[in-house]
């Protein structure tokens, strides 16, 4: 079964080191990949069971959306293969 894939993507390092962190509390998720944009926007991207993915990445939201701004959330429950060499 491949693994889920959960992305949050702020405005502000803070808020997604403290997404991150949230995450990988929240649910049996990994960090896949942490990811400074640029001009002020930070990805962080999760990977697990399905399940575990959606829980963390909500709960990861409502932790980030009180210290900055979410530019956005995503959850891919089974990614194709050719997504999984992008990470």
């Amino acid at each position: 079964m491949k693994e889920a894939i959960g992305i949050i993507e702020t405005r502000g390092l803070v808020a997604a080191i403290q997404a991150a962190d949230t995450m990988v509390k929240t649910a049996n998720v990994r960090i896949m990949n942490f990811q400074v944009v640029g001009s002020g926007l930070v990805s962080v991207t999760v990977s697990g069971e399905v399940a575990a993915v959606k829980s963390a990445v909500e709960n990861g939201r409502h932790t980030a959306e009180a210290i900055s701004e979410i530019i956005s959330v995503n959850v891919i429950p089974r990614p194709h293969d050719e997504v999984d060499k992008m990470f």
